[in-house]
């Protein structure tokens, strides 16, 4: 199975994709499985699994004040802004699958980088080893090596805030069903991969820009 395991939809601030184009871009582009990981909410990933229930893990990008989570098979919203142990607590309380987006990105501000992932890296099940938004691809071998280090599971994903992003990067992994056997299939995975062009992330920009002038009554023409 081909698995993008970091995508956001047009639920996220930063995103102006729509379910249905996600639908469409995963058949054309041969996933079988998509993570939909909106910020702080899953609300687009309910949605979407209602539409297209064999093709979506429902996820979540948590962002905290060390930085951020990402969260596999939820069924409840981690709010966005608690600390990095409640975070935790309350992914595993739902039997989630605790991760850590683009951990040693330099240039994310949302990143955890080195210190703040040393404090929880005991209790975190898999770290994104492959993110195809990060400009420098050293930033993704390192996450990769810790990783591997550890005894960590990896993960990898397009971050795709646009529907041309999809599938940038992915995991080959045997199917699965449910938590557990996505674990053991994970374990066995095969990252595949491309960086996107580091303009991609103009795009998230111009999501961000719009959503806010148009919830304050105004109207962008690009």
């Amino acid at each position: 199975m081909k698995v993008d395991l970091h995508v956001h939809t047009c639920y996220s601030k930063d995103s102006l994709t729509s379910l249905e184009a996600i639908i469409e871009t995963c058949r054309q582009r041969g996933l079988d499985r998509v993570a939909i990981t909106d910020h702080n909410t899953i609300a687009g990933a309910l949605a979407l699994r209602e539409m297209a229930p064999e093709l979506v893990i429902v996820g979540e990008e948590i962002k905290t004040p060390a930085g951020e989570f990402i969260a596999y098979f939820l069924e409840e919203e981690v709010p966005g802004g608690l600390s990095p142990q409640e975070t935790i607590a309350r992914i595993r309380a739902q039997g989630g699958v605790v991760g850590v987006s683009h951990p040693l990105d330099r240039l994310r501000r949302e990143a955890m980088r080195w210190a703040n992932l040393m404090e929880v890296i005991e209790q975190v099940d898999a770290l994104e080893a492959f993110n195809a938004r990060t400009i420098f691809p050293a930033d993704n071998r390192r996450a990769e090596e810790l990783a591997r280090q550890r005894g960590l599971l990896v993960t990898a994903g397009s971050d795709a805030h646009a529907a041309g992003e999809i599938g940038l990067a992915y995991v080959e992994m045997p199917p699965f069903d449910g938590k557990e056997e996505f674990l053991r299939s994970l374990a066995q995975g095969r990252i595949v991969g491309r960086l996107g062009a580091p303009w991609v992330h103009f795009s998230s920009m111009y999501a961000r820009l719009r959503k806010s002038l148009l919830e304050h009554g105004n109207t962008l023409v690009l």
